[in-house]
């Protein structure tokens, strides 16, 4: 049974009350300057995107293509830490009310500490979690109570090769929407969407999940978007957006000017 407080996440509000062109956004914490997390909230949020996935920086992220790598990178080098994150968001429901998605990989949440980084993530008011290096089984059998009990949803990734039987699986154990790869590569923009991808598109729509999905990997202006959409709720912006901060360049004139040409 749900708790009234899953019940009432950010996540499920969002797809329940706005039925298609949901823009998610995602970005690397601490990217291009240490203390840009939360001004890039605050101005995304301005711009009227929907949702939020805020990238925690490591070392090896083997999903994400070179842009990603790179921010991240940088951002550790700026001394980011998953400590300095939460103090960095610890308040941002001041300022914010959209849907946050932490998202990162599985080695840093287990160096912080599971049930330390569950609370914390409650606590700042983050909705849900992508790890996408998370085994669907070791999620069932060891974190799945914690982010119950903290009211987290976890967003499964399922890509072109995902077979039938473990994307009902993953719409099974979902709560929130399921992230839907566009193609099996890692992150980066593309110049479009293939027919191939399209005919996965369909694929999955035919199943008639019980879950929304999103379109991420290769989404990178508003063709591309609009073209997403047509096949799922929405779609998720990562690599172009990160292409577009620069730490000469105000922040939020940046983030401005890239969302008009999005939306």
């Amino acid at each position: 049974m749900k708790t009234a407080i899953q019940v009432n996440n950010r996540i499920n509000h969002l797809f329940k009350h706005k039925s298609r062109n949901i823009l998610s956004v995602y970005f690397t914490a601490g990217y291009p300057r240490i203390e840009d997390t939360r001004p890039t909230i605050e101005a995304l949020s301005a711009c009227g995107v929907d949702l939020i996935e805020i990238g925690i920086p490591f070392s090896d992220p083997v999903a994400d293509g070179p842009t990603i790598q790179a921010s991240s990178q940088t951002a550790l080098d700026n001394g980011m830490t998953l400590a300095k994150l939460f103090t960095q968001i610890k308040d941002i429901r001041k300022s914010v009310d959209i849907p946050l998605i932490l998202m990162g990989y599985v080695n840093p949440i287990l160096q912080f500490g599971l049930e330390e980084f569950c609370k914390n993530a409650r606590s700042a008011g983050i909705d849900g979690l992508i790890v996408p290096d998370l085994p669907m089984q070791e999620y069932l059998e060891q974190y799945k109570v914690l982010f119950d009990q903290n009211a987290l949803h976890n967003i499964f990734l399922i890509s072109p090769q995902t077979s039938p039987e473990r994307i009902r699986l993953i719409d099974e154990n979902t709560d929130g929407f399921i992230y839907m790869v566009s193609s099996a590569s890692i992150t980066g923009a593309k110049s479009g969407i293939t027919p191939e991808q399209e005919r996965y598109f369909e694929r999955i729509n035919a199943m008639s999940l019980k879950n929304p999905t999103l379109i991420g990997f290769g989404i990178s202006n508003k063709a591309t978007f609009d073209k997403a959409c047509a096949y799922a709720r929405g779609a998720i912006i990562g690599s172009a957006f990160i292409k577009s901060l620069d730490k000469e360049k105000d922040l939020k004139g940046s983030i401005t000017d890239f969302m008009h040409t999005i939306k």
